[in-house]
């Protein structure tokens, strides 16, 4: 049984944003960022206790700004889905969780060393240039199941 429930549309969503977020970091890089976006969709906390979808995680909007830098700003974001991205994405709906992201629901790619909280969250590990980071203790017990 699949983590979330999805749609081809969710794949190839996923597969976009997984790729302009992360394609310099491989495949590796995708399905960790790919993590924290089904992270999202499980959580029930914080700021994503109203997001039920694939689609409201990647459009979310915070302070005014698209939660995932690529929506504004991305050119990769905007281009089709290719079939190995898709295959990731997949992998991710289904079942496929790791560290430092495997209960991540935020990431982002500092100037220098990453920061021992991100808005008071820990840190949980780097993997190339992201940094990830996930709910403290007691504040979002959704995301580990």
């Amino acid at each position: 049984m699949a983590r979330i429930p999805y749609r081809s549309k969710d794949v190839d969503l996923m597969a976009r944003m997984m790729r302009a977020e992360a394609e310099g970091e491989g495949k590796q890089g995708m399905l960790y960022v790919g993590n924290v976006i089904v992270n999202r969709v499980v959580a029930d906390c914080t700021d994503f206790n109203e997001l039920r979808s694939v689609e409201d995680v990647i459009f979310h909007v915070q302070g005014g700004n698209y939660s995932f830098e690529a929506v504004q700003k991305g050119n990769l974001f905007y281009q089709p889905a290719r079939e190995a991205e898709r295959r990731l994405a997949r992998l991710n709906l289904k079942y496929w969780r790791d560290h430092p992201a495997k209960y991540a629901l935020w990431y982002f790619n500092p100037y220098g060393p990453c920061p021992p909280q991100w808005y008071n969250q820990p840190f949980t590990g780097q993997y190339k240039a992201h940094c990830f980071y996930e709910p403290s203790p007691g504040t979002c017990d959704s995301v580990y199941t």
